[in-house]
């Protein structure tokens, strides 16, 4: 069960918890586009110490640190907020943010990655030459206080830590709010706008799961029905269940793996059951990372040697879910969510019935320490799941084909919002990967949103 939100960080499910341990580091390294026009950026520049000045008297926000990004104005800040919203007398802690400035004018783009803070420039902000704000979901990396209630890392509490940003910043920005994610991230600004649905103007969702029904699963069971053609179905299915046939010659090849990395397996119990959810998760990691281009280099499991097997597995979809990834200061407080409010594709895996070894294992609480672990509430899932198909305004929802993280969808309601399908595209779906068609609507749509 992997979660997106990661390799290029997308969402729920389970990730692997190996990949989820790049945050903010991995956007810092992305290529710099180019500068945007010189009279813009002179405008942002004359207006910064203005703008410095504003953010320094909004209560509660601190300036960390101020640069530039491709010359416009950039800057790194935290807002005390409620541990819990609800009695703000049960203290405080930091939340992360950044700014990056154009103009006061110009629409914002208000975008959280759903973990730990990503600053990436997203599609829309750079379609309508925006500003945009980044938040650190609560409870993730930095995000938390000193001691932490896991209880109160719910869908509604980061919704309340984001009205208040909204709130604050809106004393400067008073021109059209969009929010996006991708995957957790577009899941996060979906429940943001069902709980205050005054704060933003319209919500661009990319491949955000939906999983309101958690014991029904025949959504993604019917995706990995269906992916792909059928041969290249038939060779990965094979490959996954040779991978367990043959456990007892590929665990120690997995424990050699995790020795070399630093990886243990205390959380899941053993590298045996670590091995065995790893192998569960394979397929799901290859579609939702791959594509069919991928298919005609999967190896015969009929034929293939024990290296090679293991070693294609290893760069296809094979990730261990190790204590280093899945605790408090990696990916667990992503699966505490999908345990507590998110839900899970809990897959049959008829093929590989005969030779798994732990039945019940597919699940988040699996990889999380025993402090983290909680039972499932899905109430405020469904709820939200109503909202956004009858009552839910401006609203896009971005999917790919070929994504399993895409397989449950939200549905838009008939008050001007939409779905768009990216043909052949995997968990990286997006506006610019639309038919031509397509790409033109949604474009238009999200200009006419922000006023432009």
């Amino acid at each position: 069960m992997r979660h997106s939100l990661l390799p290029a960080l997308f969402c729920t499910g389970l990730v692997a918890a190996t990949s989820l341990l790049t945050g903010t580091a991995a956007t810092a390294a992305a290529p710099v586009p180019s500068a945007g026009p010189t009279s813009a950026v002179a405008e942002a520049t004359a207006q910064a110490t203005d703008v410095r000045e504003r953010l320094d008297r909004i209560p509660g926000l601190t300036v960390v640190s101020q640069t530039t990004k491709e010359g416009f104005p950039y800057y790194t800040l935290t807002l005390t907020q409620p541990i819990d919203h609800e009695h703000p007398d049960r203290g405080t802690f930091e939340q992360r943010l950044t700014l990056w400035h154009k103009s006061e004018t110009a629409p914002m783009v208000l975008y959280t990655g759903g973990y730990s803070l990503s600053s990436s420039t997203r599609e829309i902000t750079r379609l309508l030459d925006a500003n945009q704000v980044s938040i650190e979901h609560r409870y993730f990396s930095q995000s938390r206080p000193a001691t932490v209630d896991w209880n109160d890392l719910t869908v509604q509490q980061e919704a309340s830590d984001e009205h208040a940003v909204v709130q604050a910043l809106k004393t400067i920005y008073r021109a059209k709010w969009l929010g996006t994610g991708a995957s957790k991230g577009g899941m996060t600004q979906v429940y943001h706008e069902r709980f205050y649905p005054d704060d933003l103007d319209a919500v661009v969702a990319y491949v955000a799961p939906n999983d309101a029904a958690n014991n029904d699963d025949s959504g993604y069971e019917k995706f990995f029905e269906t992916v792909g053609t059928p041969e290249c179905r038939a060779a990965l299915n094979a490959v996954q269940r040779e991978m367990l046939v043959r456990r007892d010659r590929m665990l120690p090849r997995f424990e050699a793996t995790a020795e070399k990395q630093g990886l243990t397996f205390q959380y899941l119990g053993s590298a045996d059951r670590a091995y065995e959810f790893s192998v569960l998760d394979q397929v799901w990691n290859f579609w939702q990372s791959g594509t069919y281009t991928d298919c005609p280099a999967i190896p015969d499991a009929r034929t293939a040697t024990d290296d090679e097997l293991y070693t294609w597995s290893l760069g296809h979809g094979l990730s261990p879910y190790a204590d280093q990834g899945n605790g408090a200061e990696g990916s667990g407080p992503y699966y505490r969510q999908a345990a507590a409010q998110l839900g899970w594709a809990d897959l049959k895996f008829k093929h590989l019935a005969d030779v798994r070894h732990y039945p019940g294992i597919y699940q988040p609480n699996s990889v999380l320490p025993a402090d983290m672990r909680v039972g499932y509430d899905g109430r405020t899932i469904k709820d939200v799941d109503r909202w956004v198909a009858t009552r839910g305004e401006r609203m896009m929802f971005v999917y790919g084909q070929n994504d399993p993280w895409s397989a449950e969808r939200f549905k838009p309601s008939k008050h001007d919002s939409m779905l768009f399908e990216a043909p052949n595209s995997n968990h990286g779906a997006l506006i610019s990967k639309l038919k031509p068609a397509d790409r033109a609507a949604a474009e238009a749509t999200v200009k006419r949103w922000a006023g432009q």
